[in-house]
C-alpha cells in the first residue's frame, strides 16, 4: 500500500475553549472535524471522573471498538447489559453542521454541566466535553497522579 493511500487517523490534542450558543451549538476544532461530510461522532455521557460528569466523544473507529469491546464481554457479566443499556441510552449520534459545529442534546448538556461555555479536551483517539469549572477539578485532580501514571510509560 502506498502512503497516499493509508488513510491517516485524527489525533485529538490540545485544548479548546468555545462558547456554547443557545441552541447547544459547540464548535468542533477543524482538525479535530471528519474529513468526510456526514461522517456521525457519538457522544456519550460520561460518568467515570470524580470531577464530575463530561460527554466523550468518540470517532467511527472507536465506536466500532467500544461496541466490540461490549460484545467481547462474558454474556453472563451482569456489568454487561448495564454498560450496554447505559451507553445505548445515554448517548446520540451527531454530524457536523456546515460550519463545524455539531448540536448536543439538551439532556446530555445539562447533565454534562455545559451551558454557554465549554471545554473541549483531547484524548488523542478521541475528545472529551466538559463544563470549564468541571474541567479545572479534573485538571487539579489529574495532576496529582500524573507522576505515577507517567511511570507506565517507561
Amino acid at each position: 500500500m502506498s502512503d497516499a493511500s493509508q488513510v491517516l487517523q485524527t489525533v485529538y490534542n490540545s485544548c479548546y475553549r468555545h462558547g456554547v450558543d443557545e441552541k447547544r451549538r459547540i464548535q468542533i476544532p477543524a482538525k479535530w472535524r471528519p474529513e468526510v461530510d456526514g461522517t456521525e461522532l457519538t457522544v456519550i455521557v460520561w460518568p467515570k471522573h470524580e470531577a464530575g460528569t463530561c460527554l466523550r466523544v468518540l470517532p467511527p473507529e472507536e465506536m466500532a471498538q467500544l461496541m466490540a469491546d461490549l460484545d467481547a464481554m462474558p454474556n453472563g457479566d451482569p456489568q454487561k447489559v448495564v454498560l450496554k443499556r447505559f451507553i445505548g441510552s445515554e448517548s446520540a449520534q451527531l454530524t457536523l453542521d456546515k460550519a463545524g459545529r455539531i448540536c448536543l442534546p439538551d439532556e446530555m448538556a445539562r447533565t454534562a454541566g455545559v451551558k454557554d461555555e465549554a471545554v473541549l479536551v483531547g484524548l488523542l483517539d478521541r475528545f472529551e466535553i466538559w463544563s470549564p469549572a468541571r474541567y479545572e477539578n479534573a485538571k487539579a485532580m489529574d495532576a496529582v497522579i500524573a507522576s505515577d501514571a507517567f511511570k507506565l510509560m517507561e
